[in-house]
């Protein structure tokens, strides 16, 4: 049963020396464990949000185990169903996006600061993630780092729930926007970046990519996988990223 929301402005955002006593934090932990292992044997789908989603066959996906990040739901009405998963880790689209994350009824996770503007619900489960302290973390209920781009906390979601096999699509690895990693900007107009020009449309405000960093966090979480006799592919169409080996997203459904 999800805590109802009975603490004060201090008590509610505690440091992390408590968090894991925090009853938000106790209760999403306790029903992150049911996603332990869970799909052993199964593969999953990761799909970033990039251009190439436009060029990509996502009607592919209905029946598979999909996981979306952050606006995502922005194309639920154009494929006619959601993704299986929906993760949201970077604070300024959690705070400019909220209402629509609160309305998204399929397990979501989102970083453990985002409790500044999202409420305990039923489907709702905090992760606590880390802007430092490099490492994939093979137990999603303690720290994550989060490598620079919500990306990795998905593979280190996928890999805590036993899927033997995750596949990357819409990673394209490569912004029109350019700029320092991790200045914050505010969108002047259409987004070139994403597969919706109202992605972060005029006005949002968001921080320029550290493709750099997330590759590191690429690479520990390609090793990792490997290490435990699973695999991470990329098929995304037109990707930049070099890091995991590349497969042609239409071989990877039978067509008979």
């Amino acid at each position: 049963m999800v805590l109802k929301n009975s603490w004060d402005s201090v008590n509610r955002f505690p440091d992390y020396v408590g968090s894991r006593t925090h009853p938000w934090r106790r209760d999403s932990i306790n029903r992150i464990r049911s996603f332990q292992n869970k799909y052993v044997g199964e593969r999953c789908f990761i799909i970033g949000n990039g251009p190439s989603l436009r060029d990509t066959d996502m009607k592919k996906l209905e029946n598979e185990y999909t996981f979306g990040m952050n606006r995502i739901f922005l194309m639920f009405s154009e494929l006619g169903f959601k993704t299986s998963f929906l993760v949201s880790i970077n604070d300024l689209v959690i705070e400019q996006s909220r209402d629509e994350i609160k309305n998204v009824d399929i397990p979501t996770f989102v970083s453990w600061r985002a409790r500044r503007w999202l409420d305990p619900q039923e489907n709702l489960h905090y992760l606590y993630t880390t802007y430092t302290g490099k490492k994939f973390a093979k137990d999603a209920t303690k720290r994550l780092w989060e490598g620079a781009t919500v990306t990795y906390s998905c593979l280190q979601l996928a890999y805590y729930m036993g899927f033997s096999k995750a596949i990357l699509i819409g990673v394209d690895h490569s912004f029109a926007t350019k700029g320092k990693p991790n200045t914050t900007i505010e969108s002047a107009g259409d987004d070139p970046n994403h597969f919706h020009p109202g992605y972060f449309g005029k006005g949002f405000r968001w921080q320029l990519p550290d493709l750099d960093t997330s590759e590191i966090g690429y690479c520990l979480a390609r090793d990792t996988f490997q290490k435990n006799g699973r695999e991470i592919v990329d098929a995304t169409v037109g990707g930049k990223l070099t890091v995991f080996p590349k497969v042609d997203y239409l071989s990877l459904f039978d067509e008979n």
